[in-house]
């Protein structure tokens, strides 16, 4: 029987991955006016963990980076958007798996490929899972986690589009490709 077991490669990954996730989170990030919502780079990190390490990765790196932000900022979790991260890595990652945007250089078609993905998984993430929990483990008003949702769906899907893609490409283009030798000085 085989244990499925988290290599060494991917704990580091998702140790240095939530400590970046936390720092951009914490103090890389625009107010929108809407409280508790705010433009950040954050998710184009997470994004790209995900796609270079799988859905569970991408998945423990949110909950972990997310968690400790609101910890340190706030001195307690706000768990339905800490749920919403690590369910937006899992989707992406598991809509993004097969596509192998890491192969070659980024086409248009991966960049499609991983926008598509991203928004879709930001659109489940933050016009679902983030409200119904605000609604259900909070009390929250309807309205106002609604309107939250919408919004972060908004910012994350064009900074995403805009971060995430160019974080990608820059990573595809200076990536080892398999089969070709790094030339010695």
């Amino acid at each position: 029987m085989k244990k499925n077991k988290l290599s060494t490669r991917s704990v580091v990954a998702i140790g240095i991955g939530a400590a970046v996730f936390l720092i951009l989170f914490k103090f890389i990030a625009i107010p929108t006016g809407i409280p508790n919502t705010q433009v950040n780079v954050a998710q184009s990190w997470l994004s790209l963990l995900t796609v270079i390490f799988g859905p569970l990765v991408g998945f423990l790196v949110a909950v972990i980076g997310h968690s400790l932000n609101d910890a340190i900022s706030y001195g307690s979790i706000w768990w339905s958007w800490v749920i919403a991260d690590g369910i937006y890595a899992l989707i992406f990652g598991l809509l993004i798996k097969k596509a192998q945007l890491l192969q070659g250089k980024l086409t248009t078609r991966k960049a499609w490929y991983f926008n598509l993905g991203q928004a879709g998984a930001n659109i489940v993430a933050w016009t679902v899972v983030a409200p119904v929990l605000d609604i259900f483990i909070y009390s929250e008003p309807a309205n106002k986690v609604i309107v939250q949702g919408l919004l972060s769906t908004v910012i994350n899907i064009i900074s995403t589009a805009v971060i995430g893609t160019a974080l990608l490409g820059i990573y595809t283009k200076n990536k080892v490709q398999k089969g070709h030798l790094v030339k010695e000085d």
